[in-house]
Parts: C-alpha cells; sequence; structure tokens
C-alpha cells in the first residue's frame, strides 16, 4: 500500500465517521450545546486537518518504510515467533492499544506531557469533534512510539492499519454526544468504551479525569484500577476549570497553549 492509498482510507474513514456521528448527534442527542458549535467545530477539524497533513508529511513513509524493513530482516517478536495472521494481527491492536493506554496515562501525570494533552481537555463541550482536538506535538510523539512497537513486534501493514482504523471509529464514538441506551453502555462497557466512560474523563474535576484512559478496550482500566462508572452523568461539567472562556479557544490559542503558564 503506498502512501497516498493509505492516506485516501484513513481520509475517507474520518470524515465518514465524523458525518455518520454528527447525524446521531443532530438526531438522539445527548445534551445541548452550551457554547457555539460551529466555532468549536471550526477550531477542531481545522486542528484536525493540520494534524493529518503534518503527520503525513512528517511520518506516513517512515511507519511504511519500518514496517517493510522489519519484515525484510525478520525483526521483532512476530517474525521471530510466526503465529498464524489472525493471532498477529490482534496482538498488533491489543498490544497497541496497551501501549496506548499507558501514554494516555503518561500525558495526565508527567507536567510536560500534560502541557500539550491539555489541548484535547481544554473543549468545553464533548462531541465527535473533540476527538479531532489534539497538539500536533503530542500526536508527533505517539507516532514516534507507534514506530518502536512496530520494531518490537514486528507488526505488519494489515495490523497497523486495522489499528489506525479502530482509534478513528471508536474516539469518534466515544466522544460523541448522542444518547445510547443504557443496556447497550452497559453491555458494551466490558469491554469497550463507550460515551459515558469517557465523559467522566472529559470531567473538569480533576479525580474523575484522571481515571477511563481506555481507548478501546475499558479492560486496561478494569485491570490497572483506574476505570470509575459510578459518577452521575447529568451532573460532569466537561473542561478544565482553567479554561472556561471560548474567545480563549481559538486555534491559534490551541496551537500555542502548550508553551503557556502549566495549569490543571
Amino acid at each position: 500500500m503506498s502512501n497516498a492509498s493509505l492516506a485516501i482510507t484513513r481520509a475517507l474513514l474520518f470524515w465518514g465517521g465524523l458525518l455518520f456521528f454528527l447525524g446521531f448527534e443532530l438526531i438522539i442527542p445527548y445534551r445541548p450545546s452550551s457554547v457555539s458549535k460551529l466555532k468549536r467545530w471550526l477550531n477542531n477539524i481545522g486542528l484536525g486537518v493540520f494534524n493529518s497533513v503534518v503527520l503525513n508529511l512528517l511520518f506516513a513513509s517512515a511507519i511504511l518504510k519500518t514496517i517493510e524493513y522489519v519484515s525484510v530482516q525478520k525483526m521483532g517478536l512476530f517474525n521471530q515467533w510466526s503465529p498464524p495472521f489472525w493471532v498477529k494481527i490482534l496482538g498488533t491492536v491489543i498490544v497497541f492499544d496497551f501501549f496506548l493506554y499507558i501514554w494516555h496515562l503518561l500525558n495526565h501525570v508527567m507536567p510536560l506531557f500534560w502541557r500539550f494533552h491539555r489541548v484535547h481537555h481544554s473543549d468545553l463541550n464533548m462531541d465527535v469533534s473533540t476527538a479531532s482536538r489534539f497538539h500536533i506535538g503530542e500526536l508527533a510523539l505517539s507516532a514516534i512510539i507507534r514506530i518502536g512497537l512496530i520494531f518490537f513486534l514486528g507488526a505488519d501493514l494489515f495490523g497497523v492499519a486495522l489499528f489506525e482504523s479502530l482509534i478513528v471509529l471508536t474516539s469518534q464514538f466515544h466522544h460523541s454526544s448522542l444518547t445510547v441506551p443504557f443496556w447497550f453502555e452497559r453491555f458494551y462497557w466490558i469491554l469497550f468504551v463507550p460515551p459515558s466512560m469517557h465523559r467522566i474523563h472529559h470531567s473538569v474535576v480533576i479525580n474523575e479525569r484522571n481515571t477511563n484512559y481506555g481507548t478501546i478496550l475499558s479492560l486496561w482500566d478494569r485491570l490497572l484500577g483506574t476505570l470509575l462508572m459510578d459518577v452521575n452523568q447529568g451532573r460532569i461539567l466537561i473542561g478544565m476549570g482553567a479554561y472556561r472562556k471560548p474567545d480563549s479557544l481559538n486555534f491559534h490559542h490551541l496551537i500555542f497553549m502548550p508553551f503557556t503558564r502549566s495549569v490543571r
């Protein structure tokens, strides 16, 4: 798969998922917007498009070349062990998701990483567009970690592409402001991350924010003691206490936020 075809596939998934979940947000919204939805979307999607262009320029070729290199050189755990194809693919998704959990947790507990990650948490409402609201610095570091994981596992292109696709769609789902049946969320929550679980993570209350780090699987939160369930969803205030003014959260503010005063 070439850089161009990979970029087209990711773009189709991103825009398709965005429109799909937006449709449900408009039909069965969880709660009304407290600030201008249009302005938030311009900022969030603007960040998403900017990040996509930069990441594609900086890392797309590097990731593809790394996958090719470890395959030819027979490097990594899977190339030494030679498991069945389905085990290799499933293992890639699970291991990558676990390290994403660890990376997410570190973004909350390490002051330097939090400077970048707070761009995501400063959103005053949470909807599908919030899944695109990340600082390029955080995503660049994440891309470097994934390249390291490709070396470690000997992951192939299909496994990495499947993981990236699942990350896009699951992140868009659990950030979405849509009404999900209670029975479905409780069932889905057994292994995966529903909107109610991630809504707690976006709470302005720091002790609630520092929980529920999972992206695809909720399993890691269960095993490592960071799962929080029993929170009154109706009273959750989204965002951060230090950032409550929409006029201070425009695109250029978000780009420079990591280099301003550190706040929780």
